[in-house]
């Protein structure tokens, strides 16, 4: 049984800081088609987007306050729960920003439907296993609407996927939209990120395991105590 405490510690300390610091760094590369790299961080947009999706991620319960820092959990523990909440902060605005259009007209398209699905999202207030469907649906449609659609629109070149595309918007004018296309390696990156992302999500711990490990704590606490006190 105790052996399930470092599993736990591990987990909390290590495991979700470093998904999340990980998805932080991958949404915010960028790779041209010339393959230089270059870091993009989230801009102001982004940030006040994150602040709202976490209210949701809260108000769905896929995160639990309590069971990240908590008067009854030891120091360490608080710490790397206060990691977590900051990791996950980073990693929702740098998840927004990189499935978000680079300036112009469509960040401004892409802010307000931002706004409003997760606004709508927080009103419905869903379970946090329909959250998670969510995210999954929201985050692939703006996947695919920036790095499959847009790319192919704007892409120089007449490839196949261009022709597809442009079969399928037979008769939409893009106007004056003016819009230049991430390198294809970035959309890879941008993927593994968002996946990355509602992986950790819902790995987040919850508030009965988090009690669970706090009643074992406390529990090999008392026995250690006993074990003194018969010395």
């Amino acid at each position: 049984m105790s052996a399930a405490i470092p599993r736990t510690v591990w987990h909390e300390a290590f495991t979700l800081p470093i998904a999340f610091l990980s998805v932080a760094l991958l949404g915010g590369l960028r790779i041209d088609t010339a393959g230089r790299f270059g870091f993009a961080p989230p801009p102001l947009m982004a940030l006040v987007l994150a602040v709202v999706l976490v209210a949701v991620l809260f108000r769905a319960g896929a995160i639990v306050p309590a069971a990240l820092v908590h008067p009854a959990r030891p120091g360490l523990a608080n710490a790397s729960g206060l990691a977590i909440v900051l990791a996950l902060g980073a990693a929702t605005a740098q998840v927004i920003a990189t499935l978000t259009p680079d300036g112009g007209l469509l960040t401004l398209v892409f802010d307000v439907a931002w706004l409003v699905l997760f606004g709508n999202t927080l009103a419905a207030r869903p379970d946090r296993r329909r959250l998670l469907a969510s995210l999954l649906v929201i985050f692939g449609a703006a996947f695919v609407v920036k790095y499959v659609i847009l790319s192919a629109l704007y892409a120089p070149d007449s490839s196949l996927m261009k022709r597809a595309v442009m079969a399928l918007l037979e008769g939409v004018s893009l106007g004056g939209l003016a819009y230049q296309p991430p390198g294809p390696a970035t959309g890879y990156v941008a993927f593994a990120a968002v996946l990355l992302y509602v992986g950790a999500v819902a790995a987040l711990p919850q508030a009965a395991a988090s009690a669970g490990a706090t009643a074992i704590v406390r529990r090999e606490a008392t026995i250690v105590d006993s074990d003194r006190l018969a010395d």
